[in-house]
């Protein structure tokens, strides 16, 4: 996280990935999103949120051969 990283509400993070609340409260909870944690407020960064689609991001079949090069 950078410090001009900007923080998120819970709310303005499910928007961003176009789910609910309950779901990020779920991703918080497994600790499968990073987050910060402001006393009793949590928030997340937007670096999170890019990193949690890219992590999630499926590749085409042109990405994924072209990482693998050609067979022998």
């Amino acid at each position: 996280m950078t410090t001009t990283d900007t923080l998120l509400t819970v709310e303005q993070a499910a928007e961003r990935l176009g789910t609910g609340v309950r779901f990020i409260r779920r991703l918080i909870q497994e600790r499968r999103i990073r987050y910060v944690k402001l006393g009793k407020p949590v928030r997340i960064p937007e670096s999170a949120i890019a990193a949690y689609i890219e992590e999630r991001t499926v590749p085409t079949f042109g990405d994924a051969r072209s990482r693998f090069g050609k067979a022998a």
